[in-house]
């Protein structure tokens, strides 16, 4: 090959590293399908918009206004009231800001119970299904009904099970166990709260089960093995490998579990009704209640707003306490 001709090839290859040509100003070309992958995205960004973006900007200017059922039906021009609605709702001098307030120390009460004790049920049948045994599959399926069943036919059942008088679990603990003398009215009242909780772990356990178990079946089997040829017992090997491995895990499963259960609204909603008893009148259905049955939207939308920002904070304190930078990693 003569001098030019490797001149000419060695120009050619620097042209092909260099890319494509580039068009008047500089200006790549776009290539054959750029479009694609915007095209694909662009219905999801759609719908995110008119599902929970419009919605919340929305919510955030009613939320200033004074939005009751004498302005709502021209909600356009309700009147602004500035930070009014924030004022009386964190107001503990008054009525509704005292009523918030405990709504908001009962509902911390109820998510702590209900993801501490979900959590500690899915984690012990977790390891108790994570090891191989006849009829494995049968109970990983029962334990998945309660998950799977619809939680408006779940909460109804469980309405008629603590029914002060033809309800099962009276029918068991009266006249079949004999536990009680007489029967106790769960529905309202100070029992309330704790009919709420039942329901709740119900409903909420198989979730935890079914994410730590996926959890679980990822650590190697090796690992624990090793543990016990050195000695190690059941409560050592839980400890010092379990929990460690499944860390992660562990905090998105918390995490979740934590901002379902405090914005909780259709389990109390269905087995109280409108108005729940006051000692099971979380934050969401106050939120509905001061909304959607005393007709003053602008205060249940201040309601609104203020508990969006309180779990907002409370979920960027907890990640960074529980997944510190670089964890991921782990």
């Amino acid at each position: 090959m003569s001098t030019t001709e490797e001149q000419g090839s060695d120009a050619a290859e620097d042209l092909s590293a260099a890319g494509p040509a580039r068009e008047p100003g500089g200006r790549r070309p776009r290539r054959p399908g750029w479009f694609l992958p915007y095209g694909m995205v662009l219905p999801a960004a759609v719908l995110e918009l008119l599902v929970h973006v419009i919605p919340m900007a929305l919510g955030i200017y009613i939320a200033f206004t004074s939005l009751t059922q004498l302005t709502i039906r021209r909600w356009t021009t309700a009147p602004l009231v500035g930070f009014e609605n924030f004022v009386r709702g964190l107001d503990p001098g008054n009525a509704l800001g005292s009523a918030l307030f405990e709504s908001l120390f009962r509902t911390t009460v109820y998510t702590v119970l209900v993801v501490g004790l979900s959590w500690v049920l899915g984690m012990a049948a977790a390891v108790a299904l994570n090891t191989r045994f006849r009829g494995r599959g049968v109970l990983r399926t029962l334990f998945l009904v309660p998950y799977a069943l619809p939680v408006y036919v779940a909460a109804i059942l469980w309405a008629f099970m603590f029914n002060q008088r033809d309800g099962m679990v009276n029918q068991l603990l009266v006249q079949d166990l004999g536990v009680l003398d007489e029967r106790p009215f769960w529905l309202i009242g100070e029992n309330a709260f704790w009919v709420l909780v039942i329901v709740s772990v119900w409903r909420l356990w198989p979730f935890a089960f079914l994410m730590l178990l996926a959890a679980l079946q990822s650590i190697p089997e090796d690992m624990y093995e090793a543990a016990a040829i050195d000695g190690a017992s059941t409560w050592r090997r839980f400890t010092g490998i379990t929990l460690p491995m499944v860390r992660s895990a562990n905090a998105v499963v918390l995490l979740v579990m934590g901002l379902w259960t405090f914005n909780e609204f259709n389990i109390p909603f269905l087995l109280f009704g409108d108005v729940s008893p006051e000692s099971a009148r979380l934050i969401s259905p106050l939120i509905y209640e001061h909304s959607f049955v005393n007709w003053n939207f602008g205060l249940g939308a201040a309601m609104s707003v203020l508990l969006l920002i309180a779990l907002i904070i409370a979920s960027a304190v907890y990640v960074r306490m529980v997944l510190p930078k670089g964890s991921g990693n782990e």
